[in-house]
């Protein structure tokens, strides 16, 4: 693997489980001007029972893939850091498409003074959505919080610093909020020129399952000690702002609360029973067909595309 420079060089690191169907989608773009600069793309396969590090290491460099047994997405990050190779730092979810120059784009502003944490712009691709989960995202992309927060874009960079001051905090479920809620405005930046294409769950009980692990993580943050008072809770009087704004909206302001309601009621039922450290997502939005990898030469075996432990 080419040196890295320190004017480009930064490191990736995707924690992914079972995502063999859309890893590909993933890697081909941020490898596909690899030759520009050095990127050190590091995928954290946890868990997994696919052949998710199998996909990714067909990249080859400058994918290295790390395995491990455990199913938990604060573990990937944990070994992810470990063996990471330089800041800034970008953590991408595996299931969201974001290209190497928007991923270079975060980098250079991260490098700037003062900007501890920062992430792209958002865009939800609502291909084969149902109608209910339109319905949320029309409402849930309207409040203030969600705007200007870094949580809910699959991708949320820090620089050394900023790195330094996450890890001094207990780890949580909602590690993107905690990221966003951790940095004053000053210090994270929301970044217009790159951008991040995440994919909605497309059914309503992917949305359920999803927003019931938000919900989990967001009490998990406001019960750690430490964790700044504010949090991107959904105040009543944002929603009223919305519909008031256009009426049009107010039937899927409604079912915007229900969801609400009903994912705080079943967090709080889960969090009785037992923790959860693991991975709780939707499957619909993974269901498509996506690129698997990159068919590999004779030469292209045993190139380097994985990673021991030690990083």
């Amino acid at each position: 693997m080419p040196a890295l420079t320190n004017e480009e060089a930064l490191s990736i690191i995707v924690p992914a489980h079972d995502e063999a169907r859309v890893i590909g989608r993933l890697l081909g773009q941020l490898v596909s001007s690899v030759g520009e600069g050095g990127l050190d793309i590091l995928v954290v396969a946890n868990g997994c029972s696919d052949n998710t590090a199998e996909v990714a290491a067909s990249f080859g460099p400058p994918v290295r893939v790390l395995s491990i047994s455990a199913a938990s997405k604060r573990e990937a990050l944990v070994a992810g850091n470990k063996a990471a190779r330089r800041f800034p730092h970008l953590y991408v979810d595996a299931d969201v498409e974001l290209g190497s120059g928007d991923a270079r784009e975060l980098g250079r502003v991260l490098r700037r003074p003062g900007v501890l944490c920062a992430g792209p712009e958002r865009v939800h691709d609502m291909t084969g959505c149902r109608w209910p989960v339109r319905w949320y995202y029309d409402v849930w992309e309207r409040l203030p919080e969600v705007r200007r927060g870094l949580f809910g874009r699959g991708v949320v960079g820090v620089s050394e610093v900023g790195y330094a001051r996450l890890a001094a905090r207990p780890q949580v479920l909602a590690d993107d909020l905690a990221a966003s809620l951790e940095f004053v405005p000053g210090e994270r930046v929301i970044v217009p020129s790159a951008r991040v294409i995440v994919h909605p769950p497309r059914t309503f009980a992917d949305l359920l399952r999803i927003r019931t692990r938000a919900a989990m993580g967001t009490s998990q943050l406001e019960s750690t000690q430490g964790t700044p008072d504010s949090t991107a809770r959904t105040r009543s009087t944002d929603l009223l702002a919305i519909a008031r704004q256009d009426v049009r909206l107010t039937p899927k302001v409604g079912l915007f609360l229900m969801v609400a309601v009903l994912a705080r009621t079943r967090a709080r039922r889960a969090a009785a029973r037992s923790s959860q450290s693991g991975w709780l997502r939707d499957e619909s939005s993974r269901s498509a067909r996506a690129p698997t990898g990159r068919r590999l030469s004779q030469g292209d075996h045993g190139r380097g595309g994985r990673v021991h432990n030690n990083g």
